[in-house]
């Protein structure tokens, strides 16, 4: 690992631990010239998503659009910012996990509202409004009679 103080092409690992979420572990280098120590992370390389939307346009996933859909879902609710990156870890787990390269937006949202109605109905609802895109206030009732019942 190159050393970003003196550009030196070797380091040793002085400690090595994984993250909190387990995901990338953390290494702690010292530079074999300059002897000055960096952080490091080693984490999965992962295939590429690409999602396929609606009109039948691919584009690549992206988990900051995901975040920040959830996010507007979650407006002025007590969701904390924690809980709605674990949503999104959780969805993502599901979607690395089937080896797929491609995935309909359907596929995310259906993923996304499981786990939405667990945490805030409220939110569940403002998220299912805009994925579901509801006609009417009758599409509306429909969905909110569906929660309700399955209460």
């Amino acid at each position: 690992m190159k050393c970003p103080f003196c550009n030196y092409q070797d380091s040793k690992v002085v400690d090595s631990r994984p993250t909190d979420e387990g995901t990338s572990i953390r290494r702690r280098r010292e530079c074999l010239q300059c002897g000055k120590r960096f952080t490091t992370y080693e984490t999965v390389e992962r295939l590429p998503l690409m999602l396929i939307k609606r009109d039948g346009t691919r584009q690549p996933y992206s988990r900051d659009k995901l975040l920040a859909g959830v996010m507007k879902a979650c407006e002025k609710r007590p969701v904390s910012q924690q809980r709605l990156e674990q949503l999104v870890d959780q969805v993502e787990q599901k979607l690395f996990g089937t080896l797929e390269s491609e995935v309909s937006s359907k596929t995310i949202g259906e993923m996304v509202m499981e786990e939405l109605r667990e945490i805030d109905e409220v939110a569940y609802v403002r998220f299912a409004s805009v994925y579901r895109q509801f006609k009417d206030i009758n599409t509306f009732m429909e969905e909110l009679n569906t929660l309700i019942r399955d209460k």
